[in-house]
């Protein structure tokens, strides 16, 4: 199995999945060129794929997500698909266009291969907006921007959602960071 991690910041999701597909699969990593390029941070990956030659990581322009097609079985985007909707002068990041992300990423998808998306719910109908105030995305948006690029959703699952989370405080706020309402979708490339 050939497995993805997006925007997989430590890798800690991308260790997880190098023991899932074994000495004969692999996981390819992918980090934005903006983030993680301190020395300590550099040095963790090393140790990281020096350990588990599974994985391999990939450096992209986060503006610019790149794979060749029918590389992966299956991809995970973990609490950062929003960020595709966020724009950061102070960290570098450019407006960039979610559509033509998730075109490229269902071109990279095998026929029949899945991508579980996990992110924190939010709501309002600015998506652009509600992302750069409280770093949250509306599930809506994200079942349209999937099936739009081909993708059926195959299932949802309530195990990560929080009633309690109102979906008014910034995911980093003390009082909901690790507890924030999420949703959990299961995307199927067609056969």
């Amino acid at each position: 199995m050939k497995a993805a991690d997006i925007m997989t910041g430590s890798g800690y999701w991308a260790e997880i999945m190098a023991d899932v597909v074994g000495a004969k699969g692999k996981v390819t990593a992918f980090e934005p060129n903006q983030f993680y390029t301190a020395p300590e941070e550099q040095a963790k990956w090393k140790a990281l794929t020096e350990r588990r030659p599974e994985v391999n990581w990939v450096r992209y322009p986060f503006e610019a997500f790149s794979a060749p097609a029918n590389s992966f079985d299956f991809t995970i985007i973990n609490l950062s698909y929003h960020d595709l909707y966020w724009q950061s002068e102070q960290y570098r990041i450019p407006r960039s266009d979610p559509a033509a992300f998730v075109k490229t990423l269902y071109a990279a998808t095998k026929p029949g291969g899945i991508v579980g998306i996990i992110d924190h719910v939010g709501i309002g109908s600015d998506t652009r907006a509600l992302v750069d105030k409280l770093h949250r995305i509306d599930p809506a948006v994200v079942k349209a921007d999937f099936a739009a690029a081909g993708f059926v959703l195959e299932a949802e699952s309530p195990l990560l959602a929080n009633p309690a989370d109102d979906h008014v405080k910034l995911v980093f706020d003390p009082a909901v960071r690790g507890k924030t309402d999420r949703f959990l979708y299961r995307f199927r490339k067609p056969r």
